[in-house]
């Protein structure tokens, strides 16, 4: 037997103790004696057992007293009950108790061997058992982690994709239209049309990159602590000023209501992008003569701005609303509409929304229109 199992004897019975320390070092345990509980608790204090051999009847304080406050300060502790008073009620009590086995006086020494080699067996098949629950678990972690890897991997790639396919188009453009020019095969006269056609382009390039690096941000936290007290309808009122030339081109009619001028705790930048990618989808994807409405109100009760874009325009499938918010997401009717498209101003307004403790929601019919409503904490209550 391993020397490292302590043995904890407690027994008024001199003869008890002296016996099962007689017993047990001859096959390597280091047996302890205690005459009584208190001395027995002050004993488990001070070192460390493996075993505890304890008289459930003592005077003073019983075995079983004592066994409620051992199992407390040493919770491994393998309990065995003496007693010359076995019966099935004290066998139910002290098992009630937690103890770990019973055993009557008189006793051999080889059944007190046999009843503590027992207890060290399931000790060691419980400690083999949670050891291989421990690897179970382990392994199930590794499993769990490997799978979200390759789900982000997966993602990155569809991502890197994505970006390449939006990216290429108008580079491609730039370049075709700078070569015909350099090799001379554009007329002089054709040539304005053709470099405001490239400008036009590179400045879809510039938006792309733009949104990209506000979302890289936005998922990163970047600038979110750079936040101050923001009024809302000031930055609604100079996206709407900056919008006015898209929405007269496209004739589409622009109106916005603030009930009063709420303020929000946030980047400026982030809620200008906010407002900006929210308009301007709903200006892009209306068709002429149609409407964009604009609300903006407080509700104090709740400590919230509640803000809100309506459109008539093409609206949204409810199949496709779950994934509007996803990067570079376009429906197909939103393709047909307009061509050209990043899929990104939504997950911008999302990350925004939520980063600043606010939610974002969508009511759509196809062919009618949509809302998306949004909310943000008032500033001083409850913002980021």
């Amino acid at each position: 037997m391993d020397t490292s199992v302590r043995i904890l004897v407690v027994d008024d019975e001199l003869g008890i103790r002296e016996g099962c320390k007689r017993a047990l070092t001859p096959h390597g345990f280091e047996v302890d004696v205690a005459e009584n509980g208190p001395t027995g608790l002050r004993k488990l204090r001070e070192g460390q057992f493996d075993v505890l051999l304890l008289d459930a009847m003592m005077p003073g304080m019983s075995g079983l007293e004592m066994w409620q406050q051992a199992k407390q300060l040493a919770p491994n502790l393998i309990c065995i009950i003496i007693t010359g008073y076995a019966t099935v009620e004290l066998a139910v009590q002290a098992t009630r108790e937690g103890a770990h086995d019973f055993i009557a006086k008189p006793f051999t020494s080889e059944l007190l061997l046999q009843v503590i080699n027992r207890q060290l067996e399931r000790r060691q098949l419980r400690r083999e058992a949670e050891r291989v629950q421990a690897l179970q678990e382990e392994a199930r972690e590794l499993a769990r982690a490997k799978a979200e890897v390759e789900k982000l991997e997966t993602i990155e790639g569809r991502f890197m994709l994505n970006m390449v396919h939006i990216l290429r188009a108008p580079v491609a453009v730039l370049q075709n239209s700078i070569q015909l020019i350099r090799k001379g095969y554009v007329p002089p006269k054709e040539q304005p049309a053709m470099l405001e056609r490239a400008e036009q382009r590179a400045g879809e390039l510039l938006t792309t990159l733009d949104d990209l690096l506000i979302l890289a941000y936005l998922k990163e936290g970047v600038g979110l602590t750079k936040a101050e007290t923001v009024s809302v309808a000031d930055v609604l009122e100079e996206v709407l000023t900056t919008l006015k030339g898209q929405a007269d081109q496209q004739g589409v009619t622009v109106t916005a209501e603030a009930a009063n001028w709420p303020h929000v705790t946030a980047n400026p930048d982030y809620i200008k992008s906010l407002w900006t990618h929210l308009l301007s989808n709903a200006i892009r994807y209306t068709p002429a003569g149609g409407r964009v409405t604009v609300s903006l109100q407080t509700d104090r009760e709740q400590g919230q701005v509640i803000g809100a874009v309506s459109d008539t325009g093409i609206g949204v499938a409810a199949e496709d609303i779950p994934r509007i918010f996803e990067d570079f997401y376009r429906t197909e009717e939103a393709k047909a509409m307009q061509e050209i498209g990043t899929g990104l101003g939504l997950p911008i307004v999302q990350q925004v929304v939520e980063k600043y403790g606010g939610t974002i929601e969508v009511e759509s019919v196809v062919g009618q229109g949509s809302t998306f409503r949004f909310t943000l904490p008032l500033a001083n209550q409850g913002g980021p």
